[in-house]
């Protein structure tokens, strides 16, 4: 940390969201039937696939049945319910139905394999599970009957669309004994548990409450500028907090309406769903904005209801954050950061900030938040302008990882800060940028290099689309730059030396990457992040490396 000079204050990496707007102290099904009661005719929910759709005073209907079915069916207040599926409506339903009668939702991602489905259950202890039969290549019944067996917890399984399914959703005698439940629970009582995406090991279960995420999902909505009017496309993973709390409380707690264009992700179905719902708000993680922007037809679609939008779940590039407000029309697009444990979101930019601010920050504070940039290795609070880890307090701190209090322990500090690994610094003003992971920080003889600055330099080479830096093993240096990088169609290959050529005078010497790998994708996650990790382990077979990590 460098020192002030004599007499020059230091001002601290610190900041608290003020807001003239109280958090929510509900739950979730307390919140949603005043949004129903305050909007019943309007539209709530659209999936656009299918044609279905319900106003808010049908959605009302169905998640009170389905509550009632799930009760019938010997579900209980406290239980874990899982739920496995892509996006789709039933996905929905379960989330309310189970808010209202106290029963902790399990999201499963649905990419998980028969390993993970195992853990999952096992760990969470789920005694129902709610699922797709099938998605993409995955048969989701197949696999639930080859782990059954080990699950001693599990009593139901309940598949989306059979027999079964459809006696919960009709409800019963016992939906008279919902919104005594509902009335009986606390804001503060766990409500979800989402499995963070685990780079080593399992993943483990942040579990947070109706307080967590209903409110999270509310300041969201209100930072977008969100009414009764607007209509918000949500192609990312209902698994994950983007769809489920950006997305659906995001709307729920503010009037709008949920549009879903498709099962996955697809940028046609995306487009098109924009088009014919009259979309004014649309998500995605940045791979998701540059398949669209890059779509054949992409021209012929009419996106003039766009005002706004998020973009997150991973560094948000700079020259597609551009095509989005010139070319898309959402003149109003914010930029959101946070992560599963903390609800999602902890700074987010605002609709009236400039350009710039938007494609170089994450944004301020959000309301009723509190942040901070420390040192790692002190726990010091580091002046303004200078790198430090990201770490967050207030409402939107989970409850802690279910079942696992010394992990808890290894993020959440006595005085209840949330450590988040990632690097940043404060500016000034009080926004943030955050320049990559601190596992991710190549040192380079001696010198440390976030990945993310030059992955944003290599977005202005004119053949490159996306573009992504890791260290890789040197004997020399200990660590070198090896960019993987994903060419525009039609272009020249990128090699090592013309790149350099490229960058030579542009950056420093040290951080000119030394290998280029050119890929037609990158290994990610469902919600769109990157896995280096994965990455490193196959530049090294690539590049021929393996000996210098023997040796290392």
């Amino acid at each position: 940390m460098t020192s002030p000079a004599a007499g020059t204050p230091v001002v601290p990496s610190y900041a608290s969201g003020t807001s003239d707007t109280p958090l929510l102290g509900d739950t979730i099904g307390a919140n949603f039937d005043r949004t129903a009661a305050a909007f019943g005719d309007n539209d709530a929910l659209v999936e656009v696939s299918t044609g279905r759709r319900w106003t808010y005073a049908q959605l009302r209907e169905d998640v009170e049945k389905l509550a009632g079915g799930l009760l019938a069916a010997g579900v209980e207040t406290g239980d874990r319910l899982g739920i496995w599926a892509p996006n789709m409506a039933e996905w929905t339903l379960v989330q309310y139905a189970t808010a209202k009668i106290g029963v902790v939702l399990v999201n499963i991602n649905p990419s998980y394999r028969t390993h993970e489905l195992e853990f999952v259950l096992k760990q969470a202890g789920i005694s129902t599970l709610v699922a797709a039969s099938a998605f993409k290549t995955s048969d989701y019944e197949a696999m639930i009957g080859e782990v059954r067996g080990n699950c001693p917890d599990l009593q139901r399984v309940v598949i989306i669309g059979s027999a079964e399914w459809d006696a919960l959703a009709a409800g019963g005698a016992e939906t008279d004994r919902v919104a005594g439940i509902q009335a009986s629970l606390t804001a503060d009582d766990p409500i979800n548990i989402q499995y963070t995406s685990g780079t080593t090991g399992f993943p483990k279960g942040a579990t947070l409450s109706h307080h967590n995420i209903l409110n999270n999902g509310y300041y969201v909505g209100r930072l977008c500028g969100y009414t009764a009017d607007d209509r918000v496309c949500i192609p990312v993973p209902f698994y994950h907090c983007f769809g489920m709390v950006m997305g659906n409380l995001g709307c729920t707690t503010n009037g709008a309406t949920m549009v879903i264009p498709a099962q996955g992700f697809d940028p046609k179905a995306t487009l098109k769903a924009v088009e014919q719902e009259r979309c004014t708000s649309l998500y995605g993680v940045p791979t998701m904005f540059i398949a669209e922007l890059n779509d054949p037809e992409f021209e012929s679609y009419d996106l003039s209801s766009l005002r706004t939008g998020i973009m997150a779940g991973s560094p948000c590039p700079v020259e597609v954050m551009k095509q989005v407000v010139e070319r898309m029309g959402m003149a109003e697009v914010t930029i959101c950061y946070g992560m599963t444990e903390t609800s999602p979101v902890s700074t987010q930019t605002r609709v009236d900030d400039s350009l710039d601010l938007r494609v170089s920050t994450v944004g301020r504070v959000h309301p009723h938040l509190e942040i901070k940039v420390v040192d790692p290795e002190t726990g010091r609070t580091v002046p303004r302008g200078e790198p430090g880890e990201f770490c967050t307090r207030g409402y939107s701190v989970m409850l802690g990882y279910w079942n696992q209090p010394d992990k808890t322990a290894e993020v959440i500090d006595r005085a209840r800060w949330m450590h988040t690994g990632d690097l940043a610094v404060m500016d000034d003003e009080g926004y943030v940028n955050i320049t990559g992971r601190i596992k991710d920080m190549v040192i380079r003889g001696g010198e440390n290099v976030y990945p993310r600055e030059i992955e944003e330099f290599l977005y202005t080479h004119p053949d490159v689309l996306d573009a992504q830096v890791i260290g890789v093993p040197d004997p020399r240096y200990g660590e070198e730059l090896c960019a993987w990088v994903i060419l525009r169609e039609g272009a020249a290959e990128l090699t090592a030396e013309s790149l350099r050529e490229f960058a030579t005078g542009k950056l420093a010497h040290y951080k000119i990457p030394r290998y280029v790998l050119t890929v037609e994708e990158f290994p990610m996650t469902v919600t769109g992040k990157v896995r280096k990790i994965e990455m490193r382990e196959r530049s090294l077979g690539l590049l021929g490396l393996d000996d210098a990590v023997r040796n290392a």
